[in-house]
């Protein structure tokens, strides 16, 4: 066997490997000495650029990059323009596309952050669905917020908790996305420092948390819903075997996918479940697994577990009626329900306003549909999600055209000059795609850019934007 001293590759993970690649073990091992590709996912309601040239093959909104740019300082990334993903993960659009979903789906991705996954999952799925995405861990829950809000959709509910709180609720979800915690060993090209952490007694603790994790959101996915299951390992008793597992605890079913032989996916099968590997030798990524089971429908006099009508409790959202200005900032064509929780006017969608209370009782609410505004009649401040969100009213508003020096002092949260004597907010945009607000008092303008968002590196140089090059 050859020896991957630069990477300090553990003898136990090479010899597993080894004997699972056999003749293709060396192209494997190869792979770790050549380049991690660099690959994004754009938003196209918010893309304003021309297209990449570089495809990656399985979605069709994602695209490799020649090298890796400073995307922290290009506010097309700060605005939600695109977002930046490990190019096998994208694979969840085949997947999704193999879901034969109801008219209106409720869609759980259970383990988030840091959102890749959910805002793929908000650009796939149509404008009547909703999306719950959630983040045990506070940290990362505060990522996955800000990701969310980025991306610009309404049509979803942020939350922070244990997958064991959603085992208590009732069989609502059409399909849940499980991209559960694993041992990581795809990432060990990725992220070198991965590989210290690694042990055989650490993964056999995964595949334990991961039986976990998938219990619990077994017992919310309705009959005929679909789990989609996924990690960064090559580890199979994290990976097939787990659905396996799972088909002999419940009444599961095998989904398949219909795979391009040019895409060097590789098909595993384990006992009656199907999962599909991807390795970094065959294909432009890192090591990634997903598979997609179906709960089986229950007989005929089972009903429908969705949430009927309810109200929030006392100490919940509030009915109080909104300040009119409200109306005109958000998009008529949205057909929003109004509530304000904590301080926040929200705008969440009407035909799911019923299942508030359900999430209520039982979850965390980091964010329910999309924030608009706090205050109340006499005073009302934009908020930053409504400067990002896809409902913005821009009409209701000046704008605030930035060029590239301009943009990068906004989202450090410096002062703009004052360009007008008109008092009031101001939609901040760079080429043509909105940033934040900042309110012209007159001889200067204050800057509302959230300051956890801000951008606190050292910029010496601006470089050239990556889409500039295209």
């Amino acid at each position: 066997m050859s020896d991957l001293r630069e990477f300090r590759l553990p003898d136990s993970f090479l010899k597993r490997m080894e004997l699972s690649l056999g003749d293709r073990f060396a192209d494997f091992e190869n792979s770790f000495r050549e380049d991690v590709p660099v690959a994004v996912r754009i938003n196209s309601q918010k893309w304003k650029g021309i297209q990449p040239m570089d495809k990656v093959p399985w979605c069709g909104t994602g695209y490799y990059l020649a090298r890796r740019p400073v995307f922290t300082l290009d506010p097309w990334f700060q605005g939600g323009a695109y977002y930046v993903q490990e190019p096998h993960s994208m694979f969840l659009e085949q997947v999704l596309a193999a879901a034969q979903l109801p008219e209106k789906a409720l869609v759980l991705d259970l383990c988030a952050a840091p959102g890749g996954k959910s805002t793929h999952l908000l650009s796939l799925l149509r404008p009547d669905d909703l999306l719950v995405t959630n983040e045990v861990i506070r940290g990362r829950a505060s990522i996955l917020l800000e990701n969310i809000r980025k991306w610009g959709y309404p049509n979803v509910v942020v939350t922070q908790n244990d997958p064991r709180d959603f085992g208590r609720m009732a069989e609502i979800f059409d399909l849940i996305v499980t991209d559960v915690p694993c041992s990581g060993e795809g990432l060990f090209r990725k992220d070198p420092s991965s590989v210290g952490e690694w042990s055989p007694a650490n993964a056999d603790h995964c595949a334990m948390r991961q039986k976990r994790i998938l219990s619990e959101a077994w017992k919310c996915l309705k009959p005929g819903g679909y789990l989609i299951y996924s990690t960064c390992t090559y580890n199979p008793a994290e990976n097939e075997e787990n659905l396996q597992w799972l088909s002999e605890q419940e009444e599961a079913e095998p989904v398949e996918i219909r795979l391009n032989p040019d895409w060097n996916i590789q098909e595993i099968r384990e006992g009656n479940m199907v999962g599909y590997q991807f390795f970094p030798h065959l294909s432009r990524g890192e090591g990634f697994f997903l598979g997609m089971i179906r709960k089986r429908l229950k007989d005929a006099g089972w009903k429908d577990g969705r949430w009927k009508d309810g109200r929030w409790k006392d100490g919940g959202g509030s009915k109080r009626k909104e300040p009119e200005v409200l109306m005109q900032w958000i998009n008529p064509g949205f057909e929003g329900t109004w509530f304000q929780k904590e301080g926040i006017w929200h705008s969440f969608p009407a035909s799911w306003i019923s299942y508030l209370p359900l999430f209520e009782k039982h979850l965390t609410l980091l964010q329910a549909g999309m924030p608009v505004a706090t205050g109340d009649e006499k005073q009302v401040i934009p908020h930053p999600a409504l400067a990002l969100s896809l409902i913005c009213n821009r009409n209701a508003f000046p704008e605030y055209a930035c060029n590239l020096e301009e943009a990068i002092r906004f989202l450090k949260k410096e002062t703009l000059p004052s360009r007008s004597a008109e008092k009031g907010w101001m939609l901040v945009t760079f080429r043509d795609l909105p940033l934040g607000w900042i309110k012209n008092i007159g001889n200067r303008t204050n800057n509302y850019h959230p300051g956890e968002w801000r951008i606190r590196m050292n910029v010496n140089e601006i470089p050239a934007l990556w889409h500039d090059r295209q």
